[in-house]
């Protein structure tokens, strides 16, 4: 059967030039990169290589990288270590209501303690209003937190000028930009960010690897105490082969930025344009104007059908997409994002999300766009709603 994945905001499949940069580290390279000897020697210096390729991609210093085992930890890493650094100075904080997962209940947790949390909302594209954003920030806000591309319409949010906003008022930022790596030319000091999380597995690196960006001398309490390890910001034995293929990434995201991304755009338009020829009553979830949306992605409402459906029927003919954050997968629920743009609850749940990557090709497309309006029309023609 045909195979075709459509679903790279979820993960990306390993590239095969950062699997060997890792093999021999799960082979005679196995020391403990804390240890002084010879055996610890021999990896310490490529964990080090590999933060130094992580600081380059983003215009950081290598001191600046702490690595961690996910995107989610360096979130959880960001929001409780500055919230438990600054509490003295004030407990708010401001974020946005289409936040990943791992923001929103880093976010929440600290609300059972006593913090308050702004969540700003979108509009009906899912953009913010900054006026407003601004308007929420007091003397009691310790930081603003909101995601440079959202993982579910691909919107890409103003982060120069949030960073603007929050050196104005010496405010802490920090941005979830995990779907930003190598899709967005990322440059942590031209925007003003004080933490960024980075996660491995979403531009070919493996799963189980992550890094947060710190700028020097912000103010962060560990979450992970035991020992002295990341310049005692993050305790825990260094997964060294998963940090070796996150820096052997970073390499490659950065030297094939243009050719990638202009490559997965022209794929992204070729969907976007074939569907909306061929299929009626379909809407776009996100910014109308693709320059401010990921160069990948594309999420779409079918009216008349349920999401989830409408993915079981793409399963059966070998295409893989989802229904929005792989972090939220196995609810019936609508998607948090998209209602939180205004979509009425119906169309919501007939939201789709394609986000495609360096494998796929035209003629990917080309079989997606020749079987999807049968499967929207067929499902149409025996739905109930």
């Amino acid at each position: 059967m045909t195979q075709i994945y459509l679903d790279h905001n979820a993960t990306t499949p390993i590239r095969a030039e950062v699997l060997e940069e890792m093999l021999p580290f799960l082979r005679g390279k196995f020391g403990n990169p804390s240890s002084i000897h010879w055996a610890g020697r021999a990896v310490s210096s490529a964990v080090e290589t590999a933060r130094e390729k992580v600081a380059a991609l983003i215009n950081a210093s290598p001191s600046e990288i702490v690595f961690t085992s996910c995107g989610s930890e360096a979130d959880n890493l960001a929001i409780k270590g500055t919230a438990s650094a600054l509490r003295d100075k004030g407990q708010h904080i401001i974020t946005t209501a289409v936040e990943h997962p791992a923001v929103l209940e880093s976010c929440r947790s600290l609300e059972a303690q006593g913090w308050r949390v702004s969540y700003l909302p979108v509009d009906t594209e899912g953009q913010l209003d900054l006026a407003q954003l601004e308007s929420l920030v007091g003397d009691d806000t310790v930081l603003i937190s909101v995601m440079w591309a959202n993982n579910e319409t691909g919107n890409l949010f103003p982060i120069a000028k949030i960073g603007e906003i929050a050196r104005k008022h010496g405010v802490m930022f920090h941005t979830d930009m995990i779907q930003a790596v190598g899709r967005v030319q990322l440059d942590v000091k031209a925007v003003n960010l004080d933490l960024a999380a980075i996660s491995g597995h979403k531009f070919g690196a493996p799963k189980g690897v992550g890094a947060l960006y710190i700028r020097s001398e912000t103010q962060l309490e560990p979450l992970i105490h035991g020992g002295h390890q990341e310049r005692n910001r993050r305790g825990g034995t260094s997964n060294v082969a998963g940090i070796v293929g996150l820096g052997k990434a970073c390499e490659f995201a950065a030297s094939e930025f243009e050719q990638a991304t202009d490559r997965v755009r022209s794929l992204r338009d070729q969907l976007e344009d074939g569907l909306f020829a061929t299929i009626d009553n379909i809407q776009l979830n996100g910014c109308v104007d693709r320059a401010k949306r990921l160069p990948n992605t594309l999420n779409l409402s079918f009216a008349g059908i349920s999401g989830e459906s409408l993915l079981l029927n793409l399963d059966l003919k070998g295409i893989a997409a989802s229904s929005g954050s792989a972090c939220g997968s196995g609810t019936l629920e609508a998607s948090p994002v998209i209602t939180a743009m205004g979509v009425d609850l119906a169309m919501a749940q007939a939201s789709v999300r394609f986000s495609l990557g360096r494998e796929n090709t035209p003629d990917e497309v080309e079989y997606v766009l020749s079987i999807l309006p049968a499967i929207v029309e067929r499902l149409r023609s025996i739905s109930t709603l």
